[in-house]
């Protein structure tokens, strides 16, 4: 009867290990996942800039440094690499295409191209797929945390090497509170 109860405990508590380790491995491979579905949007994104670019060229003529900004942008978002590189990349470059839609403003002829328009409301869900990616990696990444920190998990944790993980952040710039003037 011993035996069997000393082999029932040995059964719960392997089963145990081996439980909080896939789910450790699960939870990670789930956030490496969403770190890829951010590049690939990121990727996107910047696909899409040559056309846009080239739809604008003809209009804006006197705009040559808005139009390099967002080339420098683009440039720095592709050859871009690590986390943190990728973000700050992909924040010029949403801050350079801002530029060149509010410059677009003042071409009416632009405004209403159907190649601009189009571009745009794409660069646009992009951008709210960027956003979404964004926000499921920290929600995958809290997941992850909260089993590092809370008991029993965090003893597996600590045994098989899993360290609690960073979360995207927002740049302090983009933090503050936009000033709008009429």
């Amino acid at each position: 009867m011993i035996t069997w109860i000393i082999i029932a405990l040995v059964i719960v508590i392997g089963t145990t290990f081996f439980l909080y380790y896939n789910r450790f491995v699960r939870l990670s491979h789930q956030i490496d996942n969403s770190l890829a579905q951010i590049d690939v949007q990121l990727k996107k994104r910047s696909d899409l800039i040559p056309n846009l670019l080239s739809a604008v060229k003809g209009y804006m003529k006197h705009e040559r440094a808005a139009i390099k900004e967002v080339t420098d942008a683009r440039k720095a978002l592709v050859g871009a690499t690590g986390v943190e590189a990728k973000m700050k990349a992909g924040n010029q470059l949403q801050s350079a295409l801002k530029s060149i839609f509010a410059i677009a403003e003042g071409y009416p002829d632009l405004k209403a191209n159907t190649n601009f328009l189009q571009l745009q409301q794409e660069l646009s869900a992009i951008e709210d797929k960027v956003a979404y990616a964004r926000q499921y990696y920290n929600d995958g990444i809290m997941s992850y945390n909260v089993m590092t920190t809370v008991v029993p998990g965090m003893w597996f944790a600590k045994m098989y090497g899993f360290n609690k993980r960073e979360y995207l952040k927002i740049a302090e710039a983009e933090r503050a509170v936009p000033k709008v003037e009429f």
